[in-house]
């Protein structure tokens, strides 16, 4: 199938306990992507999973490094961490943009995703800062220059609104508690929409794809009647093999 880079969708949690007098602070490791990994590789996807803190490290800084891949999925990973590596950030260090590497890459063919999530597009507080970057020239929608969420608690249903080989066949989509705003494109394909704003759309790059699907793979945004549901991995398989050229 497809080689894949998933950079993002995980984070570190710290926690104080209070106990009458005594507190004590814990902090440990949450991978929101698991179940995702697990739906890709058993789709037969070979998967990179780069954990969000080590992607400023050791995210790709050469178009041979990102040549390995056929498609770079970010996820939950604010540009900071493309834009700022340890050289740059910690050493002052002049090394190449890796957002424009990015971009760069999927105009000579590569594939790029972007999901939702806090730190996607623009996000919370409008900290993913996607907007104006080499990245949105890559994708086919317009990211929004603040805070883009919409919260829907009430849980909203997914719809197809064009035939494609990505959603067509895979019956009702289970209901999804969140997504953020973009202006598709002109010449991107909306798929798939939610409130009617869009939510699946593709697009083509030079001579790369690329692939917005405007909400979370994970927790809250996909609860779990989403994550549970029998086409969940299919769904992700066939957004990977479009990108990669293999629908």
């Amino acid at each position: 199938m497809a080689k894949v880079l998933l950079a993002g969708e995980s984070w570190i949690s710290s926690t104080t306990e209070y106990k009458g007098f005594d507190s004590f602070t814990s902090t440990r490791l949450e991978i929101g992507c698991e179940k995702l990994l697990d739906a890709l590789h058993g789709c037969g996807h070979e998967v990179t999973h780069l954990l969000a803190h080590d992607v400023q490290r050791y995210f790709p800084t050469t178009m041979d490094e990102l040549d390995q891949y056929d498609v770079v999925l970010l996820s939950d990973i604010g540009s900071n961490s493309l834009l700022l590596s340890a050289q740059v950030f910690d050493q002052g260090k002049a090394m190449p943009n890796r957002m424009a590497l990015l971009r760069d890459w999927v105009k000579g063919g590569g594939g790029l995703m972007m999901a939702g999530g806090y730190l996607s597009f623009g996000g919370f507080e409008g900290k993913a800062h996607y907007a104006g970057t080499p990245v949105e020239q890559a994708l086919p929608v317009e990211i929004l220059p603040y805070d883009d969420r919409v919260e829907s608690p009430q849980g909203v249903t997914p719809k197809c609104v064009a035939a494609g080989s990505i959603a067509d066949g895979l019956g009702e989509f289970p209901k999804i508690l969140g997504y953020q705003k973009a202006k598709p494109k002109q010449g991107s394909d909306v798929l798939m929409t939610v409130d009617d704003a869009p939510l699946l759309i593709t697009g083509e790059f030079g001579s790369g794809r690329s692939l917005a699907y405007m909400s979370d793979v994970a927790p809250h945004w996909a609860p779990e009647e989403f994550m549970d549901w029998s086409n969940y991995g299919e769904f992700f398989s066939r957004c990977i093999n479009w990108l990669a050229g293999k629908d």
